[in-house]
């Protein structure tokens, strides 16, 4: 009797597993289907139907590709949605640093007086990290990992270190340890309601030190609870989560 209901639950298992094998499968393919539709659709110069298709294909999961991003940018450019336009274009951006599409970014938030998307040193500090940290970083491994080896091989000698080396190779891995974790740690976000109030605090009962439109750019340095902790205008402040779309 044992073995025949370890045997049911089993079958039961298998059942189950190619079960959802195949609703996965279905999923998958109304998904295609849904994209071919909205290329259709964009094709046609349908654009709100395509949009609001790709926005749908997009939070059920689908990998947001260039071309999506692209058509997207393209679609709220012609219907003259400026913050959703930066939005896709700032994810591509950050995708594919370019100093053409910085420099475009740059010109539709001037027209429209939005903040954050300036061409300054920091934006392109960004953009060298993102095109050529990788190259700079292995630049750098090279000496540490030598200065590495002559140290351990002095260990392995018993032979003295001074303490002005030791400091001087702390102090190397320590900046090396910056330059690679400080960029990835640093979120950008773009404000999607009109009125998005900035606060000391991570509190509704803070002071509102500011209320700003829809469409700024803005550095998040972190979190608390429903609250992003921010950079703007080199000041930090906190705004809800829900008011803003994280690039």
């Amino acid at each position: 009797m044992a073995l025949f209901r370890s045997l049911q639950a089993i079958r039961l298992k298998i059942s189950l597993f190619f079960c959802l094998l195949s609703v996965t499968a279905l999923a998958q393919t109304a998904l295609t289907d849904s994209l071919h539709r909205a290329d259709s659709l964009f094709a046609r110069g349908n654009y709100a139907h395509a949009a609001y298709l790709f926005e749908m294909a997009l939070a059920e999961g689908h990998t947001a590709t260039d071309p999506i991003l692209l058509k997207l940018a393209s679609i709220y450019e012609q219907q003259n949605d400026i913050p959703r336009l930066l939005y896709y274009l700032d994810v591509y951006f950050d995708r594919h640093p370019d100093d053409a599409v910085l420099r475009r970014m740059n010109e539709i938030a001037r027209a429209n007086n939005l903040s954050g998307y300036e061409t300054d040193d920091l934006n392109y500090f960004y953009l060298f990290y993102r095109k050529y940290g990788i190259y700079f970083l292995l630049f750098l491994l090279i000496p540490a990992g030598y200065v590495f080896s002559v140290l351990i091989l002095k260990v392995i000698r018993k032979e003295e270190i001074p303490t002005r080396q030791k400091w001087i190779v702390f102090l190397y891995l320590f900046l090396l340890l910056i330059f690679t974790n400080l960029p990835e740690g640093v979120q950008s976000g773009i404000t999607s309601h009109d009125r998005v109030l900035l606060r000391t605090d991570p509190s509704a009962a803070a002071p509102v030190v500011e209320v700003i439109g829809r469409g700024h750019k803005l550095n998040i340095l972190g979190k608390k609870d429903i609250y992003l902790r921010i950079l703007w205008h080199n000041e930090l402040y906190f705004i809800r989560r829900d008011n803003v779309w994280i690039i």
